[in-house]
């Protein structure tokens, strides 16, 4: 029986207008204009969070270099999520769910910025833990997100969580945490390309009741 949700928040609960190619193909050029990254890295393999990971590991990056680097995704996070409306279906979910289950958000956004946008669309109320990417040491994914959720809960078994994300990194830090993973909306092709196992797909927030 599942008695803890994990939830991705952009286009999962939120539909955000984050512009995440651009995000993206911005993030590669910094890191090739300072030398940290080639040019010709595959960008479709790689989301924002993946070419930021490979940076870090390139161990090129100084500090000072990283912060102005977080600062790219950060900009488009805060104008992307300004009026960002909930996802068809989200409140009725998480009324439905407040008493029953456990529910946490893991999120690659800032802490900020994430924390502004769930209380403009009041339901940050309904989660016991929001895990930032400067809440962990790695982000999605990496599965250091998920098992600080799990820390923070002791008295639930790992199995008796359940995730939901709409990107194949979502699904891959789950799984990387032994959590069970559902597949919001999510494109398949990514999923089977990168490996990536659900126990299901749904299109609609009120079809994860199927799985509880």
């Amino acid at each position: 029986m599942v008695k803890g949700i994990i939830f991705d928040m952009d286009n999962t609960l939120l539909r955000s207008t984050i512009d995440f190619a651009s995000m993206k193909r911005d993030t590669h050029r910094f890191l090739v204009s300072h030398g940290v990254l080639e040019e010709s890295v595959e960008l479709q393999a790689h989301t924002t969070s993946t070419l930021i990971e490979t940076a870090v590991q390139s161990g090129r990056m100084t500090d000072e270099l990283l912060d102005k680097l977080w600062a790219i995704p950060k900009r488009y996070e805060v104008a992307g999520m300004q009026d960002a409306d909930l996802e068809p279906g989200a409140r009725e979910l998480l009324a439905d769910l407040e008493g029953r289950c456990r529910l946490a958000i893991v999120t690659n956004n800032a802490v900020e910025a994430a924390e502004e946008a769930l209380r403009t669309n009041r339901i940050r109320s309904h989660f016991d833990c929001l895990v930032g990417r400067e809440t962990t040491g790695a982000i999605k994914p990496a599965p250091d997100g998920f098992l600080h959720v799990l820390r923070r809960a002791p008295q639930l078994r790992t199995e008796e969580w359940l995730s939901v994300g709409d990107a194949w990194i979502d699904g891959l830090a789950s799984s990387r945490a032994g959590i069970a993973f559902v597949a919001y909306q999510c494109d398949r092709a990514g999923l089977e390309r990168h490996g990536v196992a659900s126990i299901g797909a749904i299109e609609h927030l009120q079809e994860l009741k199927h799985y509880l």
